[in-house]
């Protein structure tokens, strides 16, 4: 198992705010919570399987440089679910493993205790229910803290590079920002890992920030009216 790579960082054309950085990275981690709940139940607590999550990180970067953090730490050859999500804010959500992880993954999630065969067949479904459930449990509580709606698409499992799965091809701008939203998550005693990345476009990034400033502007409003009363 490769050791956990330190993304690179990108001079960007859109930033945060420390504060509204740390209202993203909170939201993040209540989704992120839920979803290892919902993991935990996918691959059975039975069976004494430990779903371990990392902090959130977040970077903002192109995708391009995304590509190349993911082709660093995981591989070149990769397996991801997509979900689309689109409301006020827009973007891509994607579930990504090694693809040598993949068919443990599915062997976590059915249990165990079927032939090599049939796991391989259970493949496609039991990952687009794993990250079904994993990259909904993230974004429906970003969409409910941030007093949205999202509409998901069904999950869609990708095959192939990074740059295939990030859609980087020769014409693609370095420039291009996205924030990628990146979150380890291991399954104990088997060799899983795996990444969380949304991927957004710049006017999703400015329409997010200012949901962010709504939040934070609720949040101060909430703490002066207690400390007034």
């Amino acid at each position: 198992m490769k050791a956990p790579v330190t993304p690179p960082r990108l001079t960007p054309m859109f930033t945060l705010t420390d504060i509204e950085l740390d209202a993203l990275t909170e939201l993040v981690n209540i989704g992120v919570s839920r979803a290892a709940n919902a993991l935990r139940e996918l691959v059975g607590e039975q069976v004494g399987e430990q779903v371990l999550l990392s902090v959130p990180s977040l970077r903002i970067m192109s995708r391009a440089l995304a590509a190349s953090f993911i082709e660093a730490s995981a591989g070149a050859h990769l397996v991801a679910v997509q979900q689309v999500f689109e409301g006020t804010f827009s973007g891509r959500a994607l579930l990504i493993f090694p693809e040598t992880n993949s068919l443990e993954l599915v062997r976590a999630v059915t249990g165990g205790g079927l032939p090599l065969e049939d796991i391989i067949g259970l493949e496609p479904e039991a990952l687009a229910e794993t990250g079904n459930v994993i990259l909904n449990g993230c974004l429906a509580v970003i969409a409910n803290m941030l007093r949205q709606t999202l509409q998901i698409s069904l999950p869609e499992v990708l095959h192939g590079s990074s740059g295939d799965i990030f859609e980087i091809d020769g014409s693609t701008s370095d420039e291009s920002g996205v924030l990628f939203l990146y979150i380890n998550f291991v399954v104990e005693h088997r060799d899983i890992r795996g990444y969380i990345a949304m991927l957004m476009d710049m006017p999703s990034l400015f329409t997010l920030k200012t949901l962010l400033g709504e939040l934070i502007a609720r949040a101060e409003g909430y703490h002066d009216d207690h400390a007034g009363g």
